[in-house]
């Protein structure tokens, strides 16, 4: 078919010879190649499959039947001439999940996600997206670091999965074995009674086979994940090492892509095993039953109570850096909190006046935020928006999460408020501030999200010096390290309990169930309250002076940061499996 304006081309090139040689160009326009000079490439439509050079280009956008294609522009564009002419060497197969008879050919970087055309013309167009032809930059996964990282993650998990199997029969052994001395001990005191105990002998025991069954329901689901886990990995690491074997590197590239999202989904499934609250049991008799024989009591407890000091799961611990080669002096975390179970992000109030977030999973910092006044404390306000308090200036900073990037938020930029602002808490269109200065009284306010003032909490018997915030949808609790307490409120600033610590408290973090988690920076504990402020443990030792503090409930993970003055404050500490819930003691 003629293209309109292409004859005005050909007679200024007549006189070039060397346009019309087949050399001249890497890629080069294919439409214009059928009938007239072989000219440079300048852009490439996805739905007719075709490199064009900048005259069919804009002839392609004006032209009727195909003003609506997807055109990628000279950086985007595959460097060979088309999906159907590359020479690539593996056969490149792979069928797009979404659509499920396109081939996956582009990979959008801003994304990370694999792309078919049709992806490409609906959803992730060049203009807003980062893409590039797969076969283009495939090459370069042959033996690459990403390979060998892929690789080592696969060899982790595997590890890891093994080993909470192991834990978990082991756990589980015990725990039946206990039930076992148990029911033994049951025996032996039901000869010291009568027949009329035959019923709480049946229910007791009947309990028993319960927990039982829990805990092979626990180990089975145990199984099934760590099974189910090891065996794709395993799956794709042949698959990985096949291709890259056999220098597939475009099967390769998609497999490594693939694996790497299939690897950190089975990081949250692996983390969570951990939840299962399995317990070892001791039948305690009841001493005064054969006084109590003519009367309805009951004949014992089977009490649940962690497993022996060997056998128990020791915290988890794990350090995350989060120095950045921008930052210009050490670093000093004091806020936290988590957009996603995979993104935490933190408050730098050292020098380096930034806003960070952390791949928790690849400890890595994935985007950095600066600031012209120092950053206390921040907390997300929805999925893609968090809120930072500024004490130096008095302001409170929105910023703008995209596509794992910080951006401040150009809409409500800044909330100025009145008085020096340091802990923050959210929920839903409410903020919870605390105030803290050396020339005006302590407070705390909630206020609305545009910077209405609901109740302000102005009271020196209650707060002198308020550092730390965390809030649910019902309480708020405030921490001070003046008058050494943990405080309850409701969201209308009514005192609803208060805590009385030993020690000086810092971050406060609240659990789904309501217990509160603190950190003493002077003992080197993270200690955990009751809800209703009335009784209080140490839970985490040896964490060196926690600042912030902040709970992971889908992970049941804490994570702190330190106040002491050395490299450490450069880094996160990650602790798991420490959380016991309380014990369980069931009357029978």
């Amino acid at each position: 078919m003629a293209v309109p304006g292409k004859r005005l081309i050909k007679i200024f090139s007549s006189s070039t010879t060397s346009m019309g040689s087949e050399e001249d160009y890497k890629v080069y326009c294919q439409l214009c190649d059928r009938s007239g000079p072989r000219l440079p490439a300048h852009g490439f439509c996805i739905n007719c499959s075709e490199h064009l050079c900048q005259t069919c280009c804009t002839v392609h956008r004006q032209q009727t039947f195909s003003r609506h294609h997807v055109l990628l522009d000279k950086s985007s564009m595959p460097q060979s001439l088309s999906p159907g002419i590359s020479n690539q060497s593996d056969s490149f197969k792979k069928l797009c999940p979404k659509h499920g008879t396109e081939l996956i050919m582009f990979y959008c970087h801003d994304h990370k996600a694999l792309l078919c055309s049709v992806c490409v013309s609906n959803e992730h167009t060049a203009a807003s997206c980062k893409l590039n032809y797969i076969p283009d930059i495939s090459g370069q996964s042959i033996n690459s670091k990403e390979y060998q990282d892929v690789l080592k993650e696969i060899n982790d998990m595997t590890e890891r999965c093994n080993k909470s199997l192991k834990d978990m029969k082991k756990i589980n052994d015990e725990s039946n074995q206990s039930l076992a001395d148990a029911l033994a001990d049951i025996n032996k005191f039901r000869t010291k009674i009568n027949q009329r105990l035959d019923k709480m002998e049946k229910q007791v025991k009947e309990a028993a086979k319960v927990i039982q069954k829990d805990n092979s329901k626990n180990l089975t689901q145990v199984e099934t994940v760590c099974g189910d886990v090891s065996k794709s990995l395993k799956l794709a690491s042949n698959a990985i090492k096949h291709f890259n074997i056999s220098k597939q590197p475009s099967n390769l590239f998609v497999e490594l892509k693939q694996t790497e999202q299939m690897i950190k989904d089975f990081g949250q499934s692996v983390a969570r095993l951990s939840e299962y609250d399995v317990r070892e049991y001791t039948f305690e008799p009841n001493e005064a039953i054969l006084n109590l024989l003519h009367k309805e009591g009951f004949m014992g407890t089977l009490k649940g109570r962690a497993p022996s000091f060997k056998s128990r799961q020791c915290p988890h611990l794990d350090k995350i850096c989060i120095k950045t080669s921008q930052d210009k002096n050490p670093c000093w975390i004091t806020g936290m909190t988590l957009l996603t179970p995979d993104l935490l992000i933190i408050a730098d109030f050292s020098d380096n006046m930034a806003i960070k977030m952390v791949d928790i999973y690849r400890k890595s910092v994935l985007s950095q935020q600066c600031f012209d006044s120092r950053p206390r404390d921040v907390t997300s306000v929805s999925h893609n928006e968090l809120a930072v308090t500024l004490p130096d200036i008095q302001t409170i900073q929105f910023i703008y999460v995209s596509r794992n990037n910080l951006t401040k938020n150009q809409l409500l930029s800044t909330l100025k408020v009145d008085g020096n602002c340091w802990g923050i808490g959210s929920y839903k269109d409410k903020l919870v501030v605390s105030f803290k200065s050396l020339l005006r009284p302590a407070k705390v306010q909630i206020l609305l999200i545009n910077g209405t003032v609901l109740h302000t909490i102005e009271d020196e018997n209650i707060f002198k010096n308020p550092v730390y915030v965390t809030s649910c949808d019902t309480c708020i609790y405030v921490s001070d390290s003046k008058m050494k307490t943990v405080t309850k409120l409701n969201w209308r600033g009514e005192v609803k309990g208060k805590y009385v610590c030993t020690d000086k408290p810092c971050g406060v973090a609240m659990t789904e169930d309501g217990t509160v988690f603190v950190g003493y920076r002077t003992s080197n504990v993270v200690g955990e309250i009751s809800g209703d402020c009335t009784e209080g443990q140490v839970v985490l030792k040896n964490i060196q002076s926690p600042q912030a503090v902040y709970w992971s409930a889908d992970t049941c993970t804490m994570y702190t940061s330190t106040l002491d003055f050395t490299e450490e404050r450069n880094y996160i500490s990650k602790s798991s499996n420490f959380y016991n819930r309380d014990k369980l003691i069931f009357h029978f």
